[in-house]
Parts: C-alpha cells; structure tokens; sequence
C-alpha cells in the first residue's frame, strides 16, 4: 500500500512497444482533481491530482495495460483486471454506464469516448486456464 494510493494492471507503456511495436500502440491519459475534493474551498490546482493511463493494442484496441495513481487507486483496479484477463477493448471500457460521482467513471469516459472501433474483446474466458484474447497487430518493426 501506497500513499497516494498507485494501482497497476497489464503492460507499461515501454513494455508494450517492445513487445507490439509503437506503431500498434495507443495510449489515453488524464489527469484530474478527484470528485472528493470539490467542495474544498482550495485552488483547483492546489487539489491532490489522481492520474491514469490506459494502453491499448492492435486495430480493435485491445486494452493490455492500464495504470492509476491517486485517491481510489486501490479500489477500483480489481474490476478493471478483470475486463483486462478477458481481452476488454476501448469500446468496451466507453460502452459502460460511468458511477458517478467516482474516480473510476474516467477509464470509460477517457477521451476520446465512443470513437474507437466497435468491437468488444471479450470473446473468450481465461477461467481454467484458457489463454486470455490476443490482438490483432500490424507487423512489428
């Protein structure tokens, strides 16, 4: 445990281009002051920031790594870690309802939303150890 709090699930950034080539990789950040703090009569930029990363792979936008740093870290990464074992893609993560008010509504509200292909990556279960979806890439260079 942290403090901030830091989850991460999948693939860094780095590891992801050396293993699919940057050409296939798509990476959506945000950075924003958590909900909690916005009655706080501060700054906004004096507000304790959470920060995240989602790393996508391949035509369909597999996501293979996805990485937050801030308050609610630690609470939201066990349903996201499983939509990443079951090969979830961008268009999954923008096709569900956002809780609101909470951190984790910006992994599905991540810009740019609803602009990814439409297809979903949960085609297999990994349950009794079935390997989990593998993208689709262009040729690594």
């Amino acid at each position: 445990f942290t403090h901030p709090p830091i989850g991460t699930i999948g693939l860094t950034e780095a590891q992801a281009v050396d293993k699919y080539g940057e050409q296939n990789i798509k990476v959506y950040h945000s950075k924003f002051a958590n909900l909690y703090y916005g009655p706080w009569q501060v700054e906004p930029d004096d507000k304790p920031k959470t920060a995240m990363k989602l790393i996508c792979v391949g035509e369909e936008e597999q996501v293979i790594g996805l990485h937050v740093i801030g308050m609610g870290a630690d609470e939201m990464l066990q349903g996201f870690g499983i939509a990443l074992k079951m090969g979830a893609t961008k268009a999954d993560f923008d096709s569900c309802v956002a809780l609101h008010p909470t951190a984790a509504e910006e992994f599905v509200t991540m810009f740019p939303w609803g602009l990814s292909k439409a297809e979903t990556g949960a085609k297999v279960s990994p349950l009794n150890g079935a390997s989990s979806p593998q993208p689709s890439i262009l040729e690594k260079v």
